[in-house]
C-alpha cells in the first residue's frame, strides 16, 4: 500500500497532521535509533501490557513486534498518511493482533472504559494540545488500566534547557510539529494520573543527537483534581 491510497482513508481533521518529509526521515531515524539501543527501550515499554491496548501515534509500528502474548488486540492509531503505512506494514508480522487506524489523540477512537492498557511512545511532544489528549486517554481507559509511556523531555540541565527552549520553533518546524521542551511526566500527573516507576534517563538516538527520556507507567487517580 503506498502512502496515496492510505490518504483516501483519512479524515479531512487529519490534513494538518501530514508532513511526508518527516515521516521519511522518521522513518530512517527510528531504525537508526534502534541498533543503537532503543529496542530495549521499546520492550520495556509494553513489556507490562495485557488485554487490550491502544497505541497513540504508532509511526512506523516499530513497537509492534516486542508486545507480550498477554496483550489480545492493539488499536494503533496514526495520523500521518506516510507512518501509517508503514505501521499496517509491521502490523502484519506483529506477534499479537494489530489493527492500524487513522486518528488522532484529541478523538480517540473506542468508547469510554474500553481499553486495558495506553501506550505513548514519543507521541505526547507532538500533540497539539497534551491536556485534551490526556482527558481522551482517560475517557477511554479502564478504571484499573495503565498507561505506559516513553518520552523525550525537557533536560534538567539550564543550559540545555535553555537551548532547547531557543530552538524551539526551528525543532518543530522541522519536526512536524514536535516541541522539544515539554515536561511530560508532570502533564501526565496534573492530567489526573498517579505515577507509577518513572525512570529518566539519556539517550543517543542518532550520532549527532543527545536528548533525555522518561519511561514509567500512570493509573488514573481517582482522588487528585483533574480538568
Amino acid at each position: 500500500m503506498s502512502a496515496s491510497s492510505a490518504s483516501g482513508d483519512r479524515p479531512p481533521e487529519l490534513r494538518r497532521f501530514q508532513h511526508p518529509r518527516f515521516g521519511r526521515f522518521w522513518v530512517r531515524v527510528s531504525e537508526i535509533a534502534d541498533r543503537r539501543g532503543a529496542v530495549e527501550h521499546r520492550r520495556r515499554l509494553v513489556s507490562g501490557t495485557t488485554g487490550r491496548v491502544l497505541e497513540i501515534g504508532s509511526g512506523n509500528g516499530r513497537n509492534f513486534q516486542h508486545y507480550p502474548a498477554s496483550v489480545t488486540e492493539v488499536v494503533a492509531v496514526e495520523p500521518n498518511d506516510e507512518l501509517r503505512v508503514h505501521s499496517e506494514r509491521n502490523a502484519a508480522s506483529a506477534p499479537v493482533p494489530v489493527r492500524v487506524v487513522p486518528g488522532h489523540a484529541d478523538a480517540l477512537p473506542g468508547e469510554s472504559s474500553s481499553f486495558d492498557g495506553v501506550v505513548l511512545c514519543q507521541v505526547l511532544c507532538s500533540v497539539p494540545d497534551p491536556a485534551s489528549a490526556l482527558r481522551e486517554i482517560r475517557r477511554v481507559l479502564r478504571p484499573q488500566g495503565k498507561v505506559h509511556f516513553l518520552e523525550h523531555v525537557r533536560s534538567s540541565r539550564r543550559l540545555v534547557g535553555a537551548f532547547q527552549e531557543g530552538i524551539a520553533p526551528i525543532w518543530r518546524r522541522l519536526c512536524g510539529g514536535c516541541e522539544l521542551h515539554r515536561d511530560t511526566a508532570s502533564e501526565i500527573e496534573g492530567a489526573g494520573f498517579a505515577l507509577g516507576s518513572v525512570r529518566r534517563f539519556g539517550f543517543s538516538p542518532g550520532p549527532l543527537f543527545w536528548m533525555t527520556y522518561v519511561l514509567g507507567t500512570a493509573a488514573p487517580d481517582d482522588h487528585a483534581d483533574h480538568p
